[in-house]
């Protein structure tokens, strides 16, 4: 059976942290932690790079899924099947998701070639 002192507790610690959020400062008086992490200056990221480190991400999540499955196959006993195949599948959507944004980037400027000047 579950614990109705411990759902309370979390309950009241979101009812906490919702209020610091809503007031801008935690009882303490320093800023909120969920407000300084939003209000912290965001790096000017050109979109680009943005973009890059998006390939470089699904990349790595290739290279450790064929690196896993490279070692199963070799009988590596620390890699189970388990983990080779929920690798694989990260690697797969991860793809799939970047291949849906590529082309809905060459959709957009497609668009705006179309366009009249």
């Amino acid at each position: 059976m579950i614990e109705r002192t411990d759902i309370n507790s979390v309950l009241m610690q979101m009812r906490a942290l919702k209020a610091d959020a809503q007031q801008g400062v935690s009882n303490a008086g320093k800023p909120s932690p969920l407000l300084a992490d939003m209000t912290r200056p965001v790096e000017n990221e050109g979109f680009g790079e943005l973009l890059k480190n998006a390939i470089d991400k699904v990349n790595d999540t290739q290279m450790e899924a064929s690196r896993m499955a490279t070692a199963f196959e070799q009988g590596d006993p620390r890699v189970e099947l388990t983990q080779v195949m929920i690798q694989l599948q990260k690697a797969s959507v991860s793809f799939q998701a970047m291949t849906q944004v590529r082309n809905r980037l060459v959709t957009a400027y497609e668009d705006v070639m179309k366009m009249p000047i």
